[in-house]
């Protein structure tokens, strides 16, 4: 019943923590910039605003863009059982394996590209028709970039492949970690929408990808499509944190242990959180043409990755 409870417990602290990393990149991008910015906490006062807000929907619109939200705020919320973000192992552990968490994150991707095909609005089926084109690409490498670290610790497991790294620390400094931290770096900001691949500020048309698609949604969806965003963007830091430098998370479910765990996951996700900061401020947006250039070149990253992790097993 412990490990029960802990599992909704990390769930709910990612719900609660995911708006917070996203207004803190947000006011730490201000301050490289010499701008004031939003508090941090600005994101729950958005959440707030649209709940409490009414939803109007195209004449065009049917069953499918009513769902569509749910199903993307549900299939990232299932991600955070899976994962481990302050505990090692954990009860869910045995469907929690890198398979299963891609095709959850590709899930909710799927259904929000539906929805902004479902209207029929030019600028729905162009962000549709970009954000395929780039989880065509990004998918995979997550999966081949984990599946490198999965061959040292012999199981797809996310746990075990933490246990494992805590068992031999070396292995966190061999080349096949590093490329594979490098893969999933660049496809974390193609798949949470963040410079160079998209701008998540910005309602520029010829330059939009996640925001073409939720263009048409308002009130308590436009709230769980940019809360799940949110929890994707957390989601992705987690795993850069905890699969790769997994020290901190708690492998005794003690209270002082799990209270070490999340001091330092949220030190780890605002470090994180500083470093994309860094690069959207210093790095200008790609365009479009040239996207699949850099996924690809993520995809490479993590085929070195895998071979390099092969080679040396």
């Amino acid at each position: 019943m412990t490990g029960y409870l802990l599992e909704f417990s990390q769930a709910l602290l990612a719900l609660l923590l995911a708006p917070m990393l996203a207004g803190f990149v947000r006011w730490v991008k201000a301050r490289l910039q010499n701008r004031r910015g939003a508090p941090i906490w600005q994101p729950y006062f958005e959440l707030a605003k649209l709940f409490g807000k009414d939803v109007v929907m195209s004449n065009n619109a049917s069953w499918l863009f009513r769902v569509a939200p749910y199903i993307v705020f549900a299939s990232a919320l299932a991600v955070t059982f899976l994962i481990p973000l302050i505990a090692a192992p954990l009860p869910f552990d045995n469907i929690g394996d890198l398979l299963v968490v891609v095709y959850l994150l590709l899930l909710g991707t799927f259904f929000l590209a539906l929805a902004g095909l479902d209207t029929g609005t030019a600028f729905g089926g162009m962000g549709s028709s970009r954000e395929m084109t780039v989880a065509a690409i990004a998918e995979p490498t997550i999966a081949l970039s984990i599946f490198s670290l999965a061959l040292g610790a012999g199981s797809t497991n996310l746990s075990h492949i933490v246990v494992a790294t805590l068992t031999n620390p070396g292995v966190a400094l061999s080349p096949g970690h590093l490329l594979a931290f490098a893969a999933i770096f660049i496809v974390s900001l193609a798949e949470t929408g963040r410079l160079p691949v998209d701008n998540p500020s910005t309602h520029l048309e010829l330059t939009m990808i996640h925001e073409a698609m939720i263009l048409e949604y308002s009130g308590r969806y436009l709230a769980l499509i940019e809360w799940a965003s949110w929890l994707k963007l957390t989601i992705f830091f987690a795993l850069l944190a905890n699969l790769f430098v997994p020290w901190g998370l708690a492998t005794a479910l003690t209270p002082a242990a799990l209270a070490i765990a999340v001091v330092t996951l949220i030190l780890k996700l605002a470090i994180l959180g500083v470093v994309v900061a860094v690069v959207e401020t210093r790095i200008a947006k790609l365009r479009l043409f040239r996207v699949p250039e850099l996924l690809g070149m993520s995809f490479v990253l993590a085929l070195l990755a895998v071979t390099s992790s092969f080679l040396l097993k």
